[in-house]
């Protein structure tokens, strides 16, 4: 018999080696590489002429001009958001990937999904870390519909397959990918190999019977995707569901996908009865205190296909320390200390003696850099001690030699913060509107140091 080969993996990036060494050259990370066992190959016979026959039998060559450009079908999840994430909705013979923390809400999410569509399609939902009493119990405290839902509960890759067979499910949802497991593999569940190849095998059983296949994976503690890199490659859509357990909100994110755009987001509330779409986030990321502070202010930022204003807090203080702090949450903490820069250098405002503190309010993780302006007037209200008008909304990206650039959608930014009653907005000179909102006064800014004279 052929003697299994043994690989080893890197569960960061998925490089494969011969034999095991301490660093990835790939990624360049630490003690990630995991030994992988390779099955032996099965003779084929006459290897040239076996090759040619599988790769030109069935294959053709096209021309791309002559490919049909036929739009690719979709149903809705339900939910509103889910479909915003999503691009439009569910895509038949699609792979999903639900990530979150423990608590998130990833289960709870796919389980409403799921009873709802179950009411018009076939949907198996087979769970590898409850039982089925478990998920009956919690679908009645969520007070769903259950009647036409079929339930499995099983690890084993094959079971799971030969049962689609005999349901051909429209949906096939797994929770969680990390419990499964092949028979083939000597690994452990939730290994780099089994994760990989039960993975891939699933996937290819929906691209084949034309399933929507919903994964649920975990996550490590920085967050990332739990299992080898390489699973992302597999599937069509990767989602990060965010949101701590001392918050009610969660947030979908898009990580990748091939339907559609990858920086949608959806909002979500948890409450008794499961999670809840928000349509209009903006109206709880603005839930304000009644008194005006010094260091608050609300920034328009784009999120996808819609603007969402939010609310960013500053706090600084005289520090104790021989190196300030820069403590950014929902900012990356690399640009605050390159604005707090700019800021010295061309507003004239130090603040190395500082200790300064930012927060995004409602735990929205903002990534784009039309934050910076609203960030540093922020810094400056509560460096100087002083409360900026409720009615102010700012955007706009701020250079290093203290210009003020442009950001996209500029227009429809203004037009939003308008229909939520703000009536004054510094914003970019070139994303200044030729007629602006009505009751809306816009004042336009080229550099720094003009946005400070405006306030």
């Amino acid at each position: 018999m052929a003697k299994a080969k043994t690989a080893f993996v890197c569960t960061e990036c998925g490089a494969e080696y011969s034999k095991w060494q301490g660093q990835c050259s790939n990624c360049r990370e630490w003690n990630t590489l995991t030994e992988l066992r390779i099955a032996p190959a099965r003779s084929t016979g006459g290897s040239s002429a076996s090759r040619q026959g599988y790769a030109g039998s069935s294959s053709q060559v096209t021309d791309l001009s002559v490919v049909d450009l036929t739009e690719v079908p979709r149903f809705s999840s339900t939910f509103g958001e889910f479909d915003r994430v999503l691009g439009g909705g569910l895509v038949p013979g699609s792979a999903v990937l639900l990530g979150g923390n423990p608590g998130a809400g990833k289960s709870t999410l796919l389980l409403q999904t799921a009873c709802k569509l179950a009411q018009q399609r076939k949907v198996l939902y087979v769970t590898g870390e409850e039982s089925l009493s478990q998920v009956a119990m919690r679908a009645h405290r969520l007070q769903l519909p259950t009647q036409g839902l079929k339930m499995l509960a099983e690890t084993s890759v094959e079971t799971i397959l030969a049962t689609a067979e005999r349901e051909r499910p429209d949906i096939l949802i797994i929770d969680s990918i990390q419990t499964m497991h092949l028979e083939d593999l000597s690994s452990a569940p939730g290994g780099v190999a089994q994760v990989r190849e039960s993975a891939a095998v699933l996937t290819r059983f929906a691209k084949q019977t034309n399933t929507v296949l919903l994964l649920v994976g975990h996550v490590t503690k920085d967050g990332t995707l739990a299992g080898p890199k390489v699973l992302e490659h597999m599937i069509d859509a990767s989602l990060l569901l965010e949101g701590g357990a001392d918050s009610r909100f969660r947030t979908l994110r898009g990580q990748k996908n091939r339907f559609g755009a990858v920086n949608e987001l959806g909002v979500f509330a948890m409450l008794e009865h499961g999670l809840k779409e928000v349509k209009n986030p903006s109206a709880i990321f603005l839930s304000r205190s009644e008194e005006l502070a010094s260091g608050s202010l609300v920034m328009v930022v784009w999120e996808g296909t819609r603007p969402i204003l939010v609310e960013v807090q500053a706090l600084l203080d005289e520090t104790q320390l021989g190196n300030p702090r820069r403590v950014a949450v929902g900012l990356d903490g690399q640009r605050l200390a390159m604005l707090l820069a700019v800021l010295h250098k061309h507003g004239g405002l130090f603040t190395g003696d500082q200790d300064v503190f930012l927060n995004v309010v409602g735990g929205v993780k903002v990534l784009e850099t039309s934050a910076d302006l609203a960030v540093l007037l922020a810094v400056v209200s509560s460096l100087q001690n002083r409360a900026l008008p409720r009615e102010l909304v700012v955007f706009g990206e701020v250079g290093l030699s203290g210009e003020i650039r442009p950001v996209p959608s500029g227009q429809e930014r203004i037009v939003e913060a308008a229909k939520h009653g703000f009536t004054r907005a510094i914003v970019p000179r070139a994303n200044a509107p030729k007629k602006a909102p009505p009751g809306m006064d816009v004042i336009a800014v080229d550099k720094l140091s003009e946005a400070l004279e405006a306030l």
